[in-house]
């Protein structure tokens, strides 16, 4: 299950529903807001998604994981709207028989949400500019404002 949502994620919850018998490894990715990137010091961050596309990609790329490792069970969630620094922002937890195939459907997932699926990232900096990052596709990618 893929998910965009705008509330904090439950991580104990969350890895709870990946809990399975049959799994001798669960592998979770937390993606948090830093305060640092490209040289500029980052006070927060914005997420905008177009949520029903991004959850059809984001389940899509699910499926892949499924066809692609031997994997139990995968669970994605990424927040959108406006996050501080510290807070998650992705989440991503995999369950597999073997570590091996949990630790490459984990890897597998992250890379595929972010390079596919529809949510734009932009950065508030502490000299009052913000910037679209990686967003070739919404048009305003790395346009600074203030």
């Amino acid at each position: 299950m893929f998910k965009i949502s705008i509330t904090p994620l439950d991580t104990v919850s969350l890895k709870e529903s990946l809990q399975t018998n049959q799994a001798g490894a669960c592998v979770v990715f937390e993606g948090w807001v830093r305060d640092f990137n490209e040289g500029k010091s980052v006070l927060s961050l914005e997420y905008e998604a177009y949520a029903v596309l991004a959850e059809k990609e984001g389940n899509k790329i699910l499926a892949e994981a499924f066809i692609k490792h031997k994997i139990l069970k995968a669970h994605a969630y990424h927040r959108a709207g406006n996050l501080s620094l510290g807070e998650l922002a992705v989440w991503v937890g995999v369950t597999a028989e073997h570590r091996g195939d949990a630790f490459l459907a984990c890897r597998f997932l992250i890379d595929e949400i972010k390079a596919r699926v529809p949510i734009w990232k932009r950065e508030h900096y502490s000299d009052g500019a913000r910037a679209w990052i990686n967003c070739a596709t919404r048009g305003e990618h790395k346009d600074v404002t203030r």
